[in-house]
């Protein structure tokens, strides 16, 4: 099979024919062999119901419906695993990504090579409100990740090599650092191409403020576990370290002190009576929590098994 396209959606069932018909169209006057997976993240309205109809028409287009929201990233994990072409791509639902584009994607990693390809939306029909923080996110992005080249990382439109989308996990809001993971994956030819971008023709936008706060907790989280993930002594026993180092010097002041005032005094306050002795009982403890549950807990949480378990209702 030449083409997976993958169309995670929420409540979209305005814009699905419309948009089944156009990848339809595209694939036909191409000659591909394509199939199309729509993702449905737990859709309120009938959006399941029209996914079922599109199967009716169109026995390449399948689905699948999470009981619940769980978010995009669970939606195109899910996806991945579904795909059987030899390049994938994904678009959003809403009529925003141009499935016209998808001709030159596949040619893109076919011919020139690329293990991804992730569309630029160059020219945007958004609200200042969102493209503003926008740019902000994929400055700090470009600079964290080290992939240079990419000025839009958290378009919707990309397209794969079909063995990149199997080795690489998502969970949480990952979605927007498909590229980083990508190459920490150890595919590292990853390329970009201006796409065109249409304005919303149902429907509001799905995704409010509160994804820019999330999208730099996940970016903190990625980075952290991409630098430290594999080693995390690095950090934990690093801090850790220090700060029992200054609790020991802490003790070792105590204890020389206490030594002093025995022998030039003969007496002295208690040893729980100076500063130095709580200094030195906290640090110890913060550095021995640092060097042992800190990065434990980390380790349980990236290795869990669960952490991709999700409660699908239905396939097609």
């Amino acid at each position: 099979m030449d083409i997976s396209v993958i169309v995670p959606l929420y409540n979209e069932a305005e814009s699905l024919p419309e948009l089944a018909e156009w990848i339809d169209r595209v694939m036909v006057a191409n000659g591909f062999s394509y199939e199309v997976i729509f993702c449905n993240d737990g859709s309120t309205d009938n959006s399941w119901e029209v996914i079922k109809s599109l199967n009716k028409k169109y026995p390449n287009m399948h689905g699948m419906a999470f009981r619940t929201n769980q978010g995009k990233s669970p939606a195109l994990h899910v996806g991945f695993g579904m795909a059987q072409g030899d390049v994938v791509i994904t678009m959003d639902a809403d009529l925003q990504d141009s499935p016209d584009e998808i001709p030159e994607l596949y040619r893109m990693i076919k011919e020139e090579g690329y293990d991804l390809v992730s569309g630029w939306k160059k020219k945007r029909y958004d609200p200042l409100s969102k493209t503003l923080p926008t740019k902000l996110f994929n400055a700090t992005v470009r600079k964290a990740s080290g992939i240079k080249n990419l000025h839009d990382f958290n378009c919707g439109l990309k397209a794969y090599r079909g063995e990149v989308v199997k080795h690489i996990e998502l969970y949480g809001d990952m979605h927007r650092y498909i590229p980083w993971l990508a190459k920490n994956a150890g595919y590292g030819r990853i390329g970009e191409k201006v796409v065109q971008h249409q304005a919303r023709k149902y429907g509001t936008t799905k995704f409010g403020l509160d994804r820019f706060v999330n999208g730099y907790l996940d970016l903190i989280t990625l980075w952290f576990l991409n630098r430290f993930g594999q080693k995390p002594m690095l950090i934990f026993g690093l801090w850790g370290s220090l700060v029992f180092f200054i609790g020991l010097i802490a003790v070792l002041y105590i204890v020389l002190h206490k030594i002093y005032v025995l022998y030039t005094i003969g007496t002295g306050t208690l040893i729980t009576d100076m500063p130095s002795f709580y200094i030195a009982l906290t640090c110890m403890l913060l550095g021995s929590q640092l060097f042992l549950a800190g990065f434990l807990g980390e380790l349980i949480s990236r290795k869990a098994g669960e952490r991709n378990e999700y409660d699908i209702a239905e396939k097609i």
